[in-house]
């Protein structure tokens, strides 16, 4: 049995300046879509104590990054998880742009600022702390507009390793006396996007594998970080994206998965594209992957957590 204490933008002066400006603006604007508009409310994941905590720093304590959707909402909320191999947080393109693009598809975001090895956790503070956002959530639905039972996880990469890994296991208790504790934490859908999967497999990304439990890391603890392992028929329907060109990530991760979910009778949706480094984010300017944002809608469509009809 696993012992949960092993397992945390002034005027310018003449108009040459002012149209070079704009010409900077309009270009920025045309590289990304989905550009952050305004600054999201940001709350932290627990009022006083942080379990686990180190310190009291802004780094010892995990967050939620709000990003309600103001237009045509769905009742849906997802909560982000970005990758960044368990010691940093890729929070632009994976996080930021994420939350606004579902946003423009009527559905709340809410990312996960989590605990990781580059703030000095790991195991089990990122599993904990993902935990706790999706409790909080549940407990702030009526507030924030949300349905509690259209509640999904997201995850890139390290992150998705961390979304497959709250959707394949329980909680780790009650850790504070709270009501937000009593919520559910299992998601109601989870979206894995080039997602680290196995441990202790050919396929495994080693950096993330050692920032979360370490290069000594017992057996047991492998295993149950081996996500594919975990999946069971409490696991949520799932919605994976790969591509064959990932070389940090192997797509054997999300083939793995997916076999599972057959396995065990869980509805899941496996696309996988030839082209594409890791790390693609929204893949925008990829031949074929940068279809992975409108799949994902209708198949959120499809299960009645998007708004709409899927395009025939």
């Amino acid at each position: 049995m696993v012992a949960w204490s092993q397992l945390r933008l002034n005027k310018g002066i003449g108009a040459m300046r002012f149209l070079i400006l704009g010409c900077l603006f309009l270009l920025s604007g045309s590289l990304c879509d989905y550009s952050v508009s305004a600054e999201p409310e940001v709350v932290a994941l627990w009022e006083g104590d942080v379990p686990g905590a180190a310190g009291s720093e802004d780094k010892d304590t995990p967050r939620l990054i709000l990003y309600p959707a103001a237009e045509n909402p769905s009742g849906t909320a997802v909560v982000i998880c970005p990758g960044g191999g368990y010691g940093g947080l890729a929070m632009g393109h994976e996080g930021h742009q994420i939350a606004e693009w579902l946003n423009k598809n009527g559905i709340s975001a809410f990312i996960c600022d989590y605990r990781h090895r580059g703030k000095g956790y790991g195991h089990p503070y990122p599993l904990m702390d993902v935990q706790r956002a999706i409790r909080m959530v549940r407990k702030n639905a009526e507030a924030w507009k949300i349905n509690p039972d259209k509640v999904g996880v997201l995850g890139f990469s390290a992150g998705g390793h961390l979304a497959s890994s709250v959707s394949t296991h329980d909680s780790i208790g009650k850790l504070v006396d709270d009501e937000i504790d009593g919520m559910p934490c299992r998601p109601n859908f989870s979206v894995l996007c080039y997602p680290v999967i196995g441990f202790g497999k050919p396929y495994t990304h080693r950096g993330s594998q050692r920032n979360l439990i370490g290069d000594q890391a017992e057996k047991e603890l492998v295993e149950f970080y081996s996500n594919e392992e975990q999946v069971d028929e409490k696991t949520p329907p799932t919605f994976l994206w790969h591509t064959t060109q990932d070389k940090a990530v192997p797509v054997e991760n999300s083939i793995e998965y997916y076999l599972a979910c057959k396995k065990h009778n869980v509805p899941a949706s496996l696309h996988v594209f030839e082209q594409g480094r890791h790390g693609i984010g929204l893949a925008v300017g990829t031949k074929a992957a940068f279809a992975w944002p409108q799949l994902c809608i209708e198949w959120m469509q499809e299960l009645g957590f998007a708004n709409g009809s899927p395009s025939n």
